[in-house]
């Protein structure tokens, strides 16, 4: 028995759509046939047409498949890749309960610019 596809929120659907679309859009770009994209994929026509209407219920490993069919698997680099929200939170925890950044021992210790660090 197939399990329930996932629950999905209004503005996570139009963001699936919008990233079927695109891959869709790549996919004719290069003048490729469903059924060539889905051959390479490893995944059946129909299971290409769920990622092209950004259909919920496909994996993303298949989404990953059809990505690096069609040469784009890169991208997916460039996911979460500059976590901005996560260093703040990270930075936040370094802070001092004054709210004055932590310094860390090793800055303190280190020479100054201009200085060797001896003493004459």
């Amino acid at each position: 028995m197939p399990s329930k596809p996932p629950i999905v929120f209004p503005q996570e659907q139009r963001m699936l759509a919008q990233l079927g679309e695109r891959i869709r859009l790549a996919r004719l770009r290069r003048q490729l046939s469903s059924v060539a994209v889905a051959g390479r994929a490893g995944i059946s026509r129909t299971t290409l047409y769920k990622v092209e209407v950004g259909d919920a219920g496909v994996t993303m490993g298949t989404y990953l498949r059809v990505l690096a069919a069609l040469g784009l698997s890169g991208d997916l680099d460039a996911v979460a890749a500059d976590d901005r929200v996560g260093r703040r939170l990270q930075d936040l925890a370094l802070e001092s309960p004054s709210g004055t950044p932590r310094r860390r021992a090793a800055a303190n210790s280190a020479p100054r610019s201009g200085s060797s660090g001896k003493e004459e």
